[in-house]
């Protein structure tokens, strides 16, 4: 006997809808590898209507104030807290992920990210009116850039959609928003939830696969356009976006170093980077993936790190006792297993290495020493619960590993020793450095990278300007 599958459904200019043409894909449980929801894969008549929805209602909601932007993301904030526990469990059914943990540790930030941009609605300062020329006066004006096409990823679904439209919203924005196409239920939850408190239009959600949302990208309606994924679809979204001059948003791929000193308190390292390493399963483009050790201690590191991850626990959601569940899908898993599978020789596999049980998509916490930096698993984002541990001889070996990769999102240093932090946290080229812990965030401060992986800030008051455009005025002072 089949389960008849629940009907996701895109949310444009104030009404749910089922894709244009009516095609579907069936959206799967990653901790049970069930299919449990359909939901449209929206085409071009999707988009244009999404769009256009998106168009018609920016002038009006440009036009408001911002205290009255303020009101209207703090009714949303409230209306997450209110409704909190359906949105964790759609993010569930959507990732597999601890209902605790995401009771914990999504729900709590991504209320108060809400509230720090309705509280950034109202200070956008410029620079105070002046003359700089005889008879003349100019000043700034900071405005909204139009229509937002924005797309975010599948690791953290419901979190990354408040990063995408908070500060979109808040500066006068209209958005379309696209969640990933294995994980749409939460996003749609937020279009239902943000609906009664929106005018329509202002806020639009479809859902589909890459090709909508180069779709997306390469419509002439939006003025910006903003994606969270992989370096390859980042790249393909810069390209398409070139073709008419959309500013682009970009958070990609991470490749984090952890440079751990001689004078560190392993056991309190070892505690914070298997953590860091292992939440979410490591699908996190911050996640302490890359740990380098002083040859000094290598060997006793690696040994505690080994037995922290020997007893991290994976499992379903409704375990109290698993710091992480399954990866998101099939593709990924295969991915995670294929960097394990190609391992060097002169690699060793000192903790997991393997999937685990045979229903969903679970990989054991696992440990790789004895790594060089030229090796594939050092070189490329894994994305999975895999910790690499590499070993270096001074601080400058250290600098040149840790920054000797093509990523440069965030990095962490653990060291006794305040100069050298600060030497390293200067000469580390990454979009954050972390002293003595690894990936806290907070909403007033910046999260972004360099080089591949991309430009532009989420979070604080830069990720919020990223939202707005600049506009010099000049009047004559003459009658």
């Amino acid at each position: 006997m089949s389960t008849e599958l629940r009907r996701l459904r895109n949310y444009i200019d104030g009404e749910f809808r089922d894709a244009a043409d009516g095609r579907t894909t069936e959206v799967v449980n990653p901790a049970t590898g069930e299919a449990y929801a359909t939901a449209p894969l929206s085409g071009q008549a999707d988009v244009d209507a999404a769009m256009a929805a998106a168009a018609a209602a920016f002038p009006a909601w440009r036009d408001t104030t911002p205290a009255e932007r303020q009101k209207a993301l703090l009714k949303i904030a409230d209306a997450f807290e209110e409704r909190a526990e359906d949105l964790i469990a759609a993010e569930v059914e959507n990732t597999g992920k601890p209902i605790g943990l995401t009771r914990s540790e999504e729900i709590p930030p991504m209320v108060d990210q809400i509230r720090f941009f309705a509280g950034a609605a109202r200070m956008l300062e410029g620079r105070s009116a002046g003359e700089y020329m005889d008879g003349l006066t100019s000043f700034v004006r900071r405005e909204p850039v139009g229509v937002c096409a924005q797309v975010a990823p599948w690791n953290y679904p419901m979190m990354m959609a408040v990063w995408k439209f908070a500060p979109a919203l808040a500066a006068g924005n209209t958005v379309v928003l696209k969640p990933s196409d294995t994980t749409p239920a939460s996003t749609v939850l937020i279009a239902d939830i943000i609906g009664s408190i929106l005018p329509k239009g202002v806020f639009n959600v479809i859902c589909g696969d890459r090709d909508t949302g180069r779709m997306m990208v390469e419509h002439p309606t939006p003025a910006m356009a903003s994606i969270t994924g992989s370096v390859r679809a980042g790249m393909s979204v810069a390209e398409s976006a070139s073709k008419d001059l959309k500013r682009v948003h970009l958070e990609l791929g991470g490749k984090a170093p952890v440079v751990v000193f001689e004078d560190t308190d392993i056991a309190k390292a070892v505690e914070g980077i298997s953590v860091a390493g292992f939440f979410n399963a490591g699908q996190d483009c911050t996640a302490a993936t890359r740990v380098l050790v002083h040859e000094s201690i290598h060997d006793e590191f690696v040994s505690a790190l080994a037995k922290a991850a020997s007893e991290t626990k994976t499992g379903q959601p409704d375990d109290e006792d698993v710091l992480y569940g399954p990866l998101n899908n099939p593709n990924q898993l295969k991915q995670v297993s294929g960097f394990i599978e190609r391992l060097p020789a002169h690699a060793k596999v000192v903790a997991g290495g393997h999937q685990v049980g045979d229903q969903g998509y679970f990989f054991a916490p696992t440990v790789v020493s004895g790594l060089l930096q030229d090796d594939e698993i050092i070189q490329n984002e894994v994305f999975g619960p895999v910790i690499t541990v590499q070993s270096f001889t001074d601080e400058q070996q250290a600098i040149e590993y840790a920054n000797g990769v093509e990523y440069a999102l965030a990095s962490s240093v653990w060291t006794k020793d305040h100069a050298r932090a600060m030497r390293l946290s200067r000469a580390l080229d990454f979009g954050c450095v972390w002293i003595n812990t690894h990936i806290p965030l907070v909403a007033e401060m910046p999260h972004g990278g360099f080089k591949k992986s991309g430009y532009g800030k989420d979070l604080s008051g830069y990720g919020f300007e990223d939202y707005t455009r600049i506009k010099h005025v000049m009047t004559s002072l003459d009658d």
